[in-house]
C-alpha cells in the first residue's frame, strides 16, 4: 500500500514550469482515459502553489471538457484571479495535446471564527472487519467485462470498504445511497494542501456510479456509458486522510442521460469535513 501511495503523491507533485504553469504526470497507461479524480487532484494542487500561505482550499467547481489520455503529461495554467484580505480565487486550465481538456475555479480563505453546525454522520458499520473493495473485484474479476479490468489494477492506492458489501456486478435495483471507508494506508506529509487534493482524487471514486443504482447497473458491466461532466466540492473542516473517513453518497435524480449524486465526508468521530456534488453522463448502451 505505501508503494502505491507513493506513487499517487508523486502523480500529485507537479512540475513547476513558470509563475503560472505546472505539468502533472500521467500514469502511463496510453489510450486509457485518465481518472477524473486525478485531475481534479493536479488541478487543486496547481491553483494552490499559487496561494499565499495561511490560505486554505474551501470550495472548487470543475468542468470535464474531453477525455484526457493517460499516457501524456496535462499541463496547468493557472490565472490569478483574485487576492482579497480573506479570500484568494484562482482559475486552471488543464491543456493536453494543446487542447483544454478540463476547467477549475477553485477559492481559497484565512481561518476565521464563526457559528457552526453540522449534519449527522449515518449510523453505519465501522472499517474494521470489512473487506477491502479492491479484493471484492479480485474476487469477481471473470465477472467483470476484460475492457475493465485495467480500471482495476493496479492495487488501488486508498483503501476503500463498502459499509454493505455487494457485489460488483447488480442482481436488480438498488437503493440510492451508499457508504465506504475510506483511507491512506501509510505515511504522508503534513501539508494541508496534499491531504486536500488526495481527498479530491477519492471522492469521485464511485460517487457517479450511485446514479446507477434504482437501475440494477454498474460501472463495470459495460452496458452504460459513463463520465463525469463536472465536480464541485466544498471543504468544511481540517482532516488527515491517513486516518478513516466515511463517504456516504446519495442520488436524487437522472434524467436525459445524466445522473447527479451527493456525497458527505465525516472523520470516524463524526465530524463533516467535506461535501461533494456531481452530474455526470450515464448514457444505456443496450
Amino acid at each position: 500500500m505505501q508503494a502505491a501511495l507513493d506513487e499517487l503523491v508523486r502523480l500529485l507533485t507537479l512540475e513547476q514550469i513558470e509563475s503560472n504553469l505546472f505539468r502533472g504526470q500521467s500514469r502511463d497507461r496510453p489510450g486509457q482515459r485518465v481518472y477524473g479524480g486525478l485531475v481534479l487532484g493536479q488541478a487543486l494542487m496547481a491553483a494552490g502553489q499559487t496561494v499565499s500561505e495561511g490560505r486554505s482550499a474551501h470550495s472548487l467547481h470543475a468542468y470535464f471538457l474531453r477525455a484526457g489520455d493517460d499516457g501524456e503529461p496535462i499541463v496547468y495554467e493557472v490565472e490569478r484571479v483574485r487576492d482579497g484580505g480573506s479570500f484568494s480565487t484562482r482559475r486552471v486550465v488543464a491543456i493536453q495535446r494543446g487542447r483544454p481538456i478540463f476547467n477549475l475555479s477553485a477559492s481559497f480563505q484565512v481561518g476565521e471564527a464563526g457559528e457552526a453546525h453540522q449534519l449527522r454522520m449515518p449510523e453505519v458499520p465501522g472499517p474494521d472487519g470489512l473487506e477491502d473493495q479492491y479484493d471484492v473485484l479480485m474476487r469477481h474479476l471473470d465477472e467483470i467485462p476484460e475492457a475493465y479490468h485495467l480500471r482495476i489494477a493496479p492495487r488501488f492506492p486508498l483503501r476503500f470498504r463498502l459499509t454493505h458489501p455487494e457485489l460488483p456486478v447488480p442482481q436488480g435495483p438498488q437503493p440510492p445511497e451508499a457508504s465506504l471507508w475510506m483511507k491512506a494506508e501509510g505515511k504522508i506529509d503534513e501539508a494541508p494542501l496534499l491531504h486536500q487534493a488526495l481527498l479530491v482524487y477519492a471522492s469521485d471514486y464511485r460517487l457517479l456510479g450511485t446514479a446507477l443504482r434504482p437501475h440494477g447497473r454498474s460501472m463495470y458491466e459495460g452496458r452504460t456509458m459513463m463520465a463525469s461532466l463536472d465536480h464541485a466540492m466544498w471543504f468544511h473542516r481540517p482532516f488527515r486522510l491517513d486516518e478513516w473517513m466515511l463517504y456516504h453518497f446519495d442520488t436524487p435524480s437522472a434524467s436525459n442521460a445524466r445522473g447527479f449524486s451527493r456525497g458527505s465526508i465525516f472523520t470516524r468521530a463524526g465530524v463533516l469535513v467535506a461535501s461533494v456534488a456531481q452530474e455526470g453522463l450515464i448514457r444505456p448502451l443496450d
